[in-house]
């Protein structure tokens, strides 16, 4: 399982890009995207997902769905 951003809530601070300890956020388009492949769920590095801890806007790094 992996991480998702809801791009409608995204405000492109990036804040999330480098915190993530895998690498798996980038800027796409027009706003930043992770990378499900490489989405570790900081397991091995955090006890909390760090895109969810520093993003300004609640709900907006979400677990994906299955």
């Amino acid at each position: 399982m992996a991480f998702k951003i809801v791009v409608s809530q995204c405000t492109v601070c990036g804040a999330c890009e480098f915190e993530c300890p895998s690498g798996a956020i980038r800027f796409k388009g027009d706003t930043y995207v992770i990378d499900p492949k490489t989405c570790t769920e900081c397991e091995g590095s955090f006890d909390t997902q760090q895109c969810n801890a520093v993003c300004p806007v609640p709900n907006t790094c979400i677990k994906a769905a299955a």
